[in-house]
């Protein structure tokens, strides 16, 4: 069967009858695209009377922004992997619509542009002659022309088969049949959210924003100030990421919109301060937020904002440590474990043993998930062992740190008092770089020595367990680098508890390493020991299998290349 990696689907159905479709057309709409579905709206559009059929203005209804919610659910069950997008277009009130110009009813003057070209138009049409299938297809790929900027190849295809079942259920709708409500639309409307990692959630809320907006669109998103308390909060993709990625779905969903997105500090931003705005779209968990925005707006000598409030869309795969809403926390935790981005090129090392390099802040539970992978058959090189071992008498970093440093260093036994060492160091980076560039490269060494030991030992892994990895530069070690998180405030306790320091103390542990956000910069792998040891557990067991996926699948393509080079 053919893919396409973006499709239209045109919906001719009665507004009221869609809601039975919209799984069966879904499923089969996942079966041909892999990456985007548009979904264009048209109720009672006829492809099969013989006459090409145009565009029309459909007015905005509360069945619509139902449909819109209920779209969004069934596609996060039905084909997650699918970026659907509801388009807009052609939905305007009767009284706005094509004012200012000559031409009534028009919603495509010319075809739009969207940010991904369709290649392939859905449609739900009932064929009722298979002979008019040929002039069904012509007709429509006509229509979605007349509509939209499409790929020169578009191919057109009739769900229809795949609908027959539903036509019974349907007649019996179609008898019970109302007057479609008005849905009351304003000129600016106000949205405010994190806008991470773009879900049905978040389109749910843009869509039915778009649908009540006739002039203005505004939107706040949350920056740095206002992502401190976010479940990991350093894989909450970048503001101006998160702002492209809005811009370009609102641009689809409805053109015609005057969009402004501006960053949120504070919980209220311009919303307060903004006097055209008219409605502030809520959910239910929200809706106290946008009460605040009123009572500070009326403060502000302003009027309150009509507050419209949605549904949360149930998160029909969230696992119990996650909520059950879609939401970006619960996304962002799925990412722990994964490849996050490609390891960089390591034809400088041999391909075995696969080198993992596990690092991570005071704290975090680095090494309890490095002895967990050695549980699964990775060899664990403990660097701080590695590193006791570099101090010991007799050792090239012994003699040189005496030297440097003062023999007043030496205990009884003429090994080093490395509680001395470290206050001679402490608040001075310049004498700590000196002890560094010492130890750092000799610790090195007995890692490039351990690595060896498990080669010739025909062992598939290694886990460098590190926490000054990336500061000391040992990356040239490794193929990835796995980094373990925690919030600073976890991490604290942890600290405290553990060594019986106090808080001010772990604070300075803390401010003295990296960040987690700038570890995170440099990772293949993140993982976080936040929640009950089992989910710590899973977490490192889905990482260890996709890691042996990713070995097994550089071993093929390393076997690959040799054979082509044989011939």
């Amino acid at each position: 069967m053919t893919m396409f990696s973006t499709g239209i689907l045109v919906l001719t159905s009665p507004l009221h009858t869609l809601p039975l479709r919209i799984v069966p057309v879904l499923s089969s709409a996942a079966q041909l695209v892999e990456r985007t579905l548009y979904v264009h709206l048209h109720p009672g559009l006829n492809l099969g009377s013989g006459s090409q059929p145009r565009p029309v203005f459909i007015p905005p209804v509360v069945d619509m922004s139902a449909l819109i919610t209920r779209l969004y659910s069934n596609a996060a069950d039905v084909c997650g992997h699918l970026d659907v997008r509801v388009l807009l277009t052609n939905v305007r009130a009767q009284s706005a619509a094509c004012s200012g110009t000559t031409i009534p009813n028009c919603p495509f003057p010319t075809p739009q542009s969207l940010s991904h070209s369709p290649e392939v138009v859905l449609t739900d049409f009932p064929l009722q002659d298979p002979g008019q299938s040929h002039q069904v297809t012509q007709c429509l790929q006509r229509y979605t022309g007349h509509c939209y900027v499409c790929s020169p190849s578009l191919q057109s295809v009739l769900l229809h088969p795949q609908l027959m079942r539903l036509q019974e259920k349907e007649e019996g709708l179609n008898e019970s049949e109302e007057k479609a409500e008005p849905l009351e639309t304003y000129s600016d409307v106000v949205v405010g959210g994190t806008f991470d990692r773009l879900h049905g959630a978040h389109k749910t809320l843009l869509n039915i924003s778009c649908l009540l907006a006739n002039r203005r669109f505004l939107i706040g998103v949350c920056d740095q100030a206002m992502l401190k308390k976010k479940v990991l909060k350093e894989l909450v993709e970048p503001y101006s990421l998160r702002t492209q990625r809005l811009q370009e779905f609102v641009e689809d969903i409805k053109p015609s919109l005057q969009v402004e997105i501006v960053p949120l500090d504070d919980p209220y931003g311009v919303s307060v301060v903004d006097p055209l705005l008219q409605c502030i779209v809520v959910s239910e968990e929200t809706r106290k937020g946008g009460m605040a925005v009123n009572k500070k707006r009326i403060e502000n000598g302003l009027p309150a904002l009509i507050l419209h409030e949605i549904q949360l869309l149930k998160d029909a795969h969230h696992t119990e440590t996650e909520e059950e809403k879609i939401s970006s926390s619960s996304l962002r935790s799925r990412l722990l474990g994964t490849l996050l981005t490609p390891p960089e090129d390591a034809s400088h090392i041999a391909p075995l043993p696969y080198v993992i390099g596990l690092t991570g802040g005071s704290g975090s539970g680095k090494s309890s998930i490095a002895r967990q992978l050695e549980a699964l058959g990775a060899v664990r090189i403990d660097c701080d062992k590695l590193g006791h071992e570099v101090y010991q008498p007799g050792t090239a970093a012994y003699r040189r740190v005496l030297e440097e440093f003062g023999s007043d260093l030496q205990n009884a036994d003429k090994t080093i008092n490395r509680r001395a060492l470290g206050r001679k160091v402490f608040g001075n980076q310049e004498r700590l770089k000196v002890l560094t560039d010492i130890v750092w490269p000799e610790i090195a060494l007995l890692v490039k020595n351990r690595i060896s030991q498990a080669r010739e030992e025909g062992k598939q892994v290694c886990v460098l367990d590190a926490a000054v990895l990336l500061e000391a530069g040992w990356t040239d070690m490794v193929h990835e680098v796995w980094v373990t998180v925690i919030p600073e405030e976890e991490a604290v306790l942890r600290i405290t508890e553990r060594d019986g320091v106090t808080t001010e103390d772990a604070l300075r542990r803390l401010q003295s390493q990296w960040s987690n956000s700038k570890q995170i910069g440099h990772a293949n792998v993140v993982l976080s020991t936040l929640w009950e040891p089992e989910v710590t557990r899973k977490q490192v067991l889905k990482a260890w299998n996709l890691l042996q996926k990713r070995i097994q699948h550089r071993q093929e393509g390393h076997a690959l290349v040799t054979t082509s080079s044989q011939l």
